[in-house]
Formats: structure tokens, sequence, C-alpha cells
């Protein structure tokens, strides 16, 4: 009994990992939206048509984003000259919190504020973090759940051949 209740948590833990991936979104057009940004102004997703897009949704609490969120900003520092744009979207109810973290950590890229969670809803997103990789035609292309010291090299190939698409 024990054997089979370990063997049903290991399947719903490898299902909850790729519900999102698997939920349909990939291959669809992304979801537009509008959200207020970290330097005061709306910004549309809409907006970055033509642009390889990542959006990165994340919160203060998670460790896996704070972890993650400068090798990200080295992502777009390198790759924003030549269509490649990234939002960081927040979903902590407290924007203040968010902006000390940006700040502490000195984040380049725009990061929009979510705390109704609405956009966060519309992509389905059930885990932290979570990063979405639109093409220049505005269709998610890549959906990954978590970070893990090394997945910035899968972001970087998957970046590289949807720029050179």
């Amino acid at each position: 009994m024990k054997i089979r209740n370990v063997a049903i948590g290991l399947i719903f833990s490898v299902f909850a990992a790729s519900s999102l991936a698997s939920s349909g979104l990939s291959g669809q057009p992304a979801p537009d939206f509008a959200l207020k940004s970290s330097s005061g102004e709306n910004l549309r997703l809409s907006e970055y048509r033509g642009d390889v897009v990542m959006i990165n949704f994340w919160a203060t609490w998670c460790g896996p984003c704070r972890q993650e969120m400068p090798l990200l900003d080295e992502l777009y520092t390198r790759y924003q000259r030549v269509g490649f744009s990234l939002l960081g979207v927040n979903i902590d109810d407290d924007s203040r919190r968010a902006m000390d973290m940006i700040n502490e950590l000195g984040v380049s890229f725009p990061v929009l504020f979510d705390a109704s969670k609405e956009v966060s809803r519309l992509y389905k997103v059930d885990a932290m973090p979570v990063t979405v990789i639109v093409d220049r035609e505005g269709n998610v292309r890549h959906v990954h759940q978590g970070y893990k010291p090394g997945y910035e090299q899968k972001y970087l190939d998957e970046i590289r051949s949807l720029l050179r698409e």
C-alpha cells in the first residue's frame, strides 16, 4: 500500500509539473493583456508583436524566482537589441514588495503588476515561476514551470531559435 501511494504521488507530481504545458497554450495565440508597469505606464503584450517575448510570472516569496531574475535580466540585456523582449509579471498583492525586490536585484526589464491575478488565470499559472515564450507572430511556443539552475541555457536555446525564424 505504501509503495502504491508513493507511485501515485510521483505520477501526480509529474502531471502537475506538466499541466500548464499540456493545457493547450503551446501553439496557441498568446492571450493579450495590459498591466501597469514598474515605470507607471500600462504595457500591452500585443504591442510587442514582431519581437520574441518572454513572459515570466513571479512572486517575491518565491526563492527560485529571486535566483532566476538576474539571469533573465542578462538574457534581456544581451538580446533586447535584436528583437527580444521580457515582461516580468509579478503576482504579489502589494506591488511595493515587488518594487523593493527589483530595485535590490537591479532588474532592467519591464515588470508588470497582476495583483488581481487576472492575467495569471488567463495563462493558467499554478506554480512559481512560470515562463512563457512567445514567437514574433504572437503564438505561445514554450511554457516552463518552475526554475532550477541551468534552465537559462534552455531559455537561451529557445530564444535564439525563435530569433532566427
